[in-house]
């Protein structure tokens, strides 16, 4: 999995405070600096005048001037059940790449055993992995091989399929259903820092699956980096509140 930054408000916060600043303010904020329109909160500096506004905002729950501000993320090499459980969420735009346009011929079947094309679950790679809802977590050496062999049979297998599908001429959109929901895909989403937060909540919590949290977490470092007053403020006080955030 790598997951990038591709595009994001410049001075987010910046955009954040203003679009606040509005709901309480007599004058019109586009016709002010931001050193103007901060002029009554509290801090010496512009920076702590923002963080003071900033933990206002998060922690009296008013999250609308989190909305303003935009981030877009490229996402490498997930699978296609993590794609389905982000895509759930409501006011994020996705790009997915398509399994109707893009064929994977010229991928070795063999390589996929070691994680080519397919995701590898750390389930058939390490034999301490307790999954949720596991009904069986204590499994002897022979049996955790034998798991590790029938995963890595099965997906080799499904990936020969395919490719033989589309050699006897099946479209890819109609061969791909033999592949499995691991399959690697890539995708591009954009959200607002509000939703960034409500996905962190629901997929970065303790009882999401392994994949996704990884994913969202990593948008959380990125996140931190691009707002990072918003980002700290949410990590410490905020992240695990559930639905607290849903639009």
């Amino acid at each position: 999995m790598d997951v990038t930054l591709l595009e994001a408000t410049d001075d987010p916060e910046d955009l954040i405070c203003k679009a606040a600043r509005n709901d309480y303010s007599d004058e019109f904020v586009g016709g002010q600096s931001l050193e103007e329109t901060m002029a009554d909160i509290e801090g010496d500096t512009i920076d702590e005048k923002k963080e003071t506004l900033i933990g206002h905002l998060l922690s009296h729950g008013h999250f609308g001037p989190f909305e303003h501000a935009q981030a877009t993320f490229a996402v490498k090499g997930v699978s296609r059940s993590c794609m389905a459980q982000i895509t759930r969420h409501r006011h994020v735009s996705f790009d997915v790449q398509s399994m109707r346009y893009v064929s994977f011929d010229d991928v070795d079947p063999e390589a996929v055993r070691e994680g080519e094309l397919v995701v590898t679950p750390p389930s058939a790679t390490d034999p301490d992995w307790v999954g949720r809802n596991q009904k069986k977590s204590d499994i002897s050496e022979a049996e955790f091989e034998k798991r590790t062999e029938i995963f890595k049979d099965t997906i080799e297998q499904a990936v020969e399929s395919y490719q033989e599908l589309l050699e006897l001429g099946m479209p890819p959109e109609d061969a791909r259903f033999v592949l499995p929901i691991g399959t690697k895909v890539n995708i591009v989403m954009s959200m607002n820092a509000r939703m960034l937060m409500h996905v962190a909540d629901m997929r970065a919590a303790a009882d999401a699956q392994w994949e996704i949290r990884q994913m969202t977490e990593e948008m959380l470092d990125l996140a931190a980096d691009w707002c990072p007053k918003t980002f700290e403020y949410y990590e410490r006080e905020m992240k695990g509140r559930k639905n607290r955030l849903a639009p």
